[in-house]
């Protein structure tokens, strides 16, 4: 575990490359230390009905979600919030040259007793990292 979903309304379809932005993410979600590679999932989805603020049809959204498993300090889950949003802002800067955009994240610990996992990717990956 982690899994970073983005959901994007359909208007922003044609104006972000979503597959660059899930490798931005990947690469930042990576570059904190904190999770194993085997475990990183980054997707956008998006969202064709949507009402947004004063429902024009330039407002546009991505509302990102950060699931992850316990026994991450608050500094360390802070600073890979922030490391994530900046690295997002960045790369999404046209956007907020206009006043029709919102970005939003979310970090959430995931209860390890209601969590149920089986992943094939985890040895594949020890055993080739040595």
């Amino acid at each position: 575990m982690p899994h970073f979903t983005m959901e994007y309304s359909s208007n922003l379809a044609g104006k972000v490359d979503f597959d660059a932005l899930c490798r931005v993410v990947h690469t930042e979600i990576l570059k904190t230390g904190l999770f194993e590679t085997g475990a990183v999932r980054v997707r956008a989805i998006r969202c064709d009905a949507y009402a947004i603020a004063d429902l024009l049809t330039e407002n546009a959204f991505i509302d990102m979600s950060f699931r992850i498993g316990e026994g991450r300090s608050e500094n360390d889950k802070r600073r890979t919030g922030e490391a994530i949003f900046n690295a997002v802002t960045q790369h999404l800067d046209p956007l907020f040259q206009t006043p029709h955009f919102a970005l939003t994240l979310e970090i959430r610990e995931i209860d390890p007793a209601l969590s149920w996992k089986k992943n094939a990717i985890h040895p594949r990956l020890r055993k080739t990292s040595g």
